[in-house]
């Protein structure tokens, strides 16, 4: 053993075999945070001293440098400002309904929408339906803050898509600045309980599926949040480069989460150096189409008001940053998959080249990377759902359509971040077949790394 910093190696875990003291284990179900693939995979081959010191020597200044980055751009808090009222940038309580009314809609809307009379417009109409109908008339009691018991009355016209029922939780907002009976407002149900029985039912499943795999894979999607809230969004409103807060916060959730995961051996540590240069792949491709295509990233009105409080952030550049966090998580699952799959192909047979473990290797990573860009084109187009109604509804074209800047942003979000997966799989792969084939232990290769199979002539036989 060497004193230098610990390079990557493959832990021991014993599996009945003699005179063999460095079998790894296999890497289970959880991998990556937030991913639910799952990839069986038997015993690691042990690799030797003088390959773990090369990987090291790679990864170790890498993971240095982000942590470094890490403590120098560290925000300590999203900075203060004073709120505008609008959207999300509102004082918020909770609210229970404590009492429910009936009551004609055209008594309590006359005096506050008066119909137009022409009914051919939305407008219109709304205002008509605002006229006619029975409404409720709900008394909202404010549950927290300095107006605790305060009550405020809150109408809802039958056509509204949040109704309300007495004893139901809700989010009021606090305008301190109107007059005492328009203070408060509705406006949200509290869902904070079901999403929490979803979370920990989800939390559960993982854990019996994955065992401690599972475990450690909500502990690194936990760190995932952690680093994306207390340090990636804070440095990015205090003013710090959205780019580089995004590759060094990204690359830090890579590093916790598959070491965290899959352990601190030298198959992880492929897998984590394929991440890398894809992640470079796409900043590159991202960087370079977000400035060719004018995208500005202010596309809405969330956006709008983030520039509007913090004039001086990027939002290119934060378009940019969303690209390279959002394609993470399912780059950590391809690369990982790809890395497991030649140590496989390798164990079940230590004659064959890297150029062999490549190409059987790519084989799989084909089919991985069908079934992984559709899953990233899906999710987009299911995100941006409501947006392509509105432009089906309005009958515009499909050139029309793609040129709008709000259906461009997901277009390339969705096409950059999809060739950096397919570029991750040859990447990795050969990286991978590579390190692999390079591998000298000092035991003989065909040492029993898998499992009852015993001796060289077995492994021969079965290949």
């Amino acid at each position: 053993m060497t004193s230098s910093p610990q390079p990557p190696n493959e832990p021991t875990e014993p599996h009945g075999h003699t005179g063999h003291e460095h079998s790894g284990p296999g890497h289970g179900a959880g991998h990556g945070a937030g991913h639910g693939h799952s990839h069986g995979h038997g015993p690691a081959a042990p690799v030797s001293k003088h390959l773990r010191k090369v990987i090291a020597a790679v990864l170790i200044p890498f993971a240095t440098a982000v942590f470094v980055g890490m403590a120098v751009l560290w925000p300590g808090g999203a900075p203060a400002h004073e709120r505008t009222g609008v959207g999300f940038d509102r004082q918020t309580q909770q609210g229970t309904v404590i009492s429910l009314e009936r009551v004609d809609c055209k008594s309590v809307n006359a005096a506050q929408v008066p119909p137009t009379g022409d009914t051919s417009t939305p407008e219109g109409r709304e205002a008509q339906a605002a006229q006619t109908g029975e409404c409720k008339k709900a008394t909202v009691e404010v549950g927290t803050g300095s107006d605790k018991g305060r009550t405020f009355v809150e109408v809802v016209q039958p056509g509204a898509p949040r109704q309300l029922e007495k004893g139901q939780e809700v989010v009021v907002a606090y305008a301190p600045d109107a007059p005492r009976d328009l203070q408060y407002s509705v406006i949200d149900v509290n869902r904070k309980f079901p999403l929490a029985v979803l979370a920990g039912i989800f939390a559960v499943a993982v854990v019996i599926v994955g065992r401690m795999r599972g475990l450690f894979a909500l502990i690194a999607l936990v760190i995932s949040f952690g680093v994306l809230t207390l340090f990636i969004l804070p440095a990015i409103l205090q003013g710090s480069n959205p780019l580089l807060v995004a590759v060094i916060g990204a690359s830090a959730i890579m590093l916790i989460s598959l070491y965290l995961c899959h352990g601190l051996t030298a198959r992880t540590s492929v897998a984590a150096l394929g991440t890398l240069i894809s992640l470079l792949l796409i900043g590159l491709l991202g960087s370079l189409f977000i400035d060719w295509a004018s995208l500005s990233g202010n596309t809405d009105d969330n956006t709008g008001l983030i520039h509007g409080l913090y004039p001086d952030i990027d939002m290119s550049g934060l378009l940019l940053a969303s690209v390279i966090i959002g394609s993470l998580g399912v780059l950590d699952d391809v690369t990982v998959t790809q890395t497991s799959a030649v140590w496989e192909l390798h164990q079940a047979d230590p004659s064959m080249g890297p150029r062999g473990l490549y190409r059987a290797a790519i084989r799989i990573g084909r089919d991985h990377i069908a079934s992984v860009v559709n899953t990233l084109v899906l999710a987009y187009a299911g995100a941006a759902l409501p947006l392509l109604l509105l432009f089906s509804i309005a009958n515009s074209s499909m050139g029309s359509v793609a040129n709008s800047e709000l259906v461009a942003v997901e277009i390339v979000r969705t096409l950059v971040g999809s060739i950096g997966l397919v570029a991750s799989v040859p990447v990795t792969t050969a990286l991978a077949a590579l390190v692999v084939s390079a591998d000298r232990p000092g035991s003989p290769v065909a040492s029993p790394a898998s499992g009852p199979v015993r001796g060289g002539r077995g492994r021969r036989r079965k290949r």
